[in-house]
């Protein structure tokens, strides 16, 4: 019976979840337990999943240490990909520990890596950098070589430097092949269009147009004046004012960006920045008020001088002034970006990635599920948000061949 049992594990590492379940469905000892739940994991059953691996850990003796800590990271890698942030991150470096100190590491780096893609998604870089950098690179198996690589890809494209994530997803690529399982080839195909997808917009002079992320790495070393509306910041090469706590001064950095080298009337800069549909007296001595305000933060970069329309942006020590913006603006583009990577999301996840209030988060959905751009699935805690499949392809035509034999 034991070698059916590795034979079932060299199915599920060559990617054939349905070969392993041929051989260990019918059979409820430990490892079968394990095997099966990682096989539901591969068809994407995750609830059936999860409950198989902690059957699985329960059922293992007390001198099983190695297959419970297995079975662990399992179930971590599963709240990863249904999006479950909140899974208990001491509980992965407990099982991590295990595998370390009984030689499984593999397994170990495994953990790592799956630890480091959760800190990613929650935007926590250096920590990120950090996970991985522990989990060594030591005997890794294809699979995990893929895994590691897209880590290292995610810190590079976060960081912005394009180069450098292309050459991590190459040697992903180079892995997939190695490991022949079409799910990881996908999700490495999936990584590098990332790299040619527009991933901001220039405005400049009255025009805009896309920006790719390189070019947006690029844009970092210009000697133009750039209003970064991602960071709330204006910049230029090494200095930098930041702006993301004076929502009001950073409208009015905004405004007068996008219209230089003109100037722009104080009745458009009060309804931009104070979205007020009708200028009083009121709104034009708030208006100079924040414009002095706006000027002595500048200094080190502009000035903003005072015209018979309104006011105009004067940038010092160079003759361009750009807006870096983000593709898509919107009232709720930062929760539309998460849920672009086609998983599906709890809300409380959203909330930790977003560092937003859960209540924030919920209504925000509630409101673009009422515009039909997100749709749930599930009830109360188990509830995922995800963006509407592509229109127009009956499900039925994306079951695979055999299964559409009678």
């Amino acid at each position: 019976m034991e070698s059916l049992i590795t034979a079932a594990a060299r199915a599920l590492e060559a990617g054939d979840p349905l070969g392993a379940l041929n051989r260990v469905a019918l059979r409820n000892d430990a490892p079968s337990l394990a095997l099966r739940g990682i096989a539901m994991a591969q068809l994407g059953d995750l609830a059936k999943a999860k409950a198989l691996l902690r059957s699985a850990a329960r059922a293992f003796g007390p001198r099983e240490a190695v297959a419970r800590a297995r079975c662990v990271v399992a179930e971590a890698e599963i709240a990863l990909v249904s999006r479950d942030l909140n899974w208990p991150a001491k509980t992965l470096a407990a099982a991590r520990a295990t595998l370390e100190q009984h030689g499984d590491l593999a397994n170990a780096a495994h953990a790592g890596h799956i630890e480091a893609r959760r800190l990613l998604l929650l935007g926590r870089i250096d920590e990120a950098e950090r996970t991985l950098a522990e989990a060594g690179t030591a005997s890794l198996p294809p699979a995990s070589q893929v895994a590691r690589e897209l880590v290292v890809a995610g810190i590079a494209i976060r960081r912005l430097r394009t180069e450098a994530a292309r050459t991590a997803l190459d040697r992903a690529a180079k892995a997939a092949r190695l490991a022949g399982i079409p799910a990881l080839a996908a999700e490495v195909d999936s990584a590098n269009r990332i790299l040619d997808t527009p991933a901001a917009r220039l405005i400049a002079r009255g025009s805009e147009h896309p920006l790719l992320l390189g070019e947006v790495e690029r844009l970092a070393t210009s000697t133009a004046l750039v209003v970064d509306t991602f960071h709330h910041v204006v910049r230029r090469q090494g200095v930098a004012v930041s702006l993301g706590t004076r929502p009001v001064l950073f409208a009015l950095a905004r405004l007068l960006a996008q219209a230089w080298p003109a100037d722009v009337s104080r009745e458009m800069l009060i309804s931009g920045a104070f979205r007020a549909k009708h200028a009083d007296e009121s709104h034009r001595a708030r208006l100079r008020v924040e414009i002095g305000r706006l000027r002595t933060q500048l200094k080190p970069l502009a000035d903003v001088s005072a015209t018979k329309n309104g006011f105009v942006l004067a940038p010092r020590k160079t003759r361009d002034v750009l807006v870096l913006a983000r593709p898509v603006e919107e009232k709720h583009a930062a929760v539309l970006a998460f849920l672009s990577d086609g998983e599906p999301w709890s809300s409380s996840a959203l909330a930790l990635a977003l560092g937003a209030s859960a209540r924030t988060v919920q209504r925000a959905l509630e409101e673009l599920a009422r515009s039909n751009k997100v749709q749930s699935f599930g009830h109360g805690r188990a509830r995922r948000w995800m963006t509407p499949p592509v229109p127009g392809f009956p499900t039925g035509l994306l079951l695979p061949g055999p299964l559409l034999k009678t």
